[in-house]
């Protein structure tokens, strides 16, 4: 084994979708400095762009429109990285949710994935290689109250990956989830405006704070790199201690 290129990813080629901010824009560059060819898809191409540079390649892809999804296989691939981050949250409770919004939550979140995993599984089965990197969250694990459509998809998605994971293995697939913590992301905006419910996510997990969408990409390359080519089925919790301890309260001795 030769350690010293362990993380190195030159040959393979990395689709991240969602690539156009947050986690998958730093997912993205972190792949390429490991020496992967990267595709960088987004609904808005611009940000796509933006992220892509001059050394990366940009592609627009509504993960929304399944006729997208099957023309993004035949120009791209072959892929032997996969990763997709784009997800959506409505936070009201289960009594004010609506049947729209329900199912904005759940296609986004989960359908998407699902049709992702179809999409370019497939051909990672075929070749007998590939890695597989979906984004649920410590939502997936832990609730609260106005999380419930997002948690549930966020959940969901885990057993579709370890599913995923059962069944391409044989063929040299791998599959797994990364469970983020609170990140400063455009998903999480409206919390950041509120400095005392941004503050109360801070001291929930034993670091004391959030994390930046950099602080993701190590899990990422790590997963699609031939480090993690016994790990799948897996679900990596990146999340700052959050579900490891029981929020910040200090007992008396």
């Amino acid at each position: 084994m030769e350690y010293a290129n362990l993380f190195r990813l030159d040959g393979k080629h990395a689709l991240v979708i969602g690539a156009g901010s947050g986690i998958g824009r730093e997912s993205a560059l972190a792949l390429a400095a490991q020496g992967a060819r990267v595709t960088c898809a987004d609904r808005d191409l611009a940000a796509a762009r933006e992220t892509a540079g001059s050394a990366l390649t940009a592609y627009e892809l509504d993960v929304l429109d399944d006729a997208a999804i099957a023309q993004a296989v035949d120009e791209l691939d072959p892929v032997d990285v996969l990763v997709f981050t784009a997800a959506t949250n409505v936070r009201k409770r289960i009594l004010d949710y609506s049947g729209e919004e329900f199912d904005r939550v759940v296609s986004l979140n989960l359908r998407a994935s699902f049709q992702l995993i179809r999409a370019f599984g497939r051909g990672m089965a075929e070749r007998g290689s590939g890695s597989i990197i979906g984004f649920s969250s410590i939502r997936g694990t832990t609730v609260e109250p106005g999380q419930s459509v997002y948690a549930a998809t966020k959940a969901g998605l885990v057993q579709l990956l370890r599913t995923a994971a059962a069944e391409l293995g044989p063929s040299g697939v791998r599959a797994n989830a990364i469970a983020p913590g609170v990140v400063e992301t455009p998903l999480t905006a409206q919390i950041k405006a509120d400095p005392a419910w941004y503050d109360a996510y801070a001291q929930k997990g034993a670091l004391g704070r959030w994390a930046q969408p950099s602080e993701l990409a190590g899990a990422v390359v790590y997963l699609a790199s031939d480090a993690a080519s016994f790990v799948t089925g897996s679900v990596l919790a990146v999340d700052g201690g959050w579900t490891a301890v029981d929020g910040r309260f200090d007992p008396p001795n």
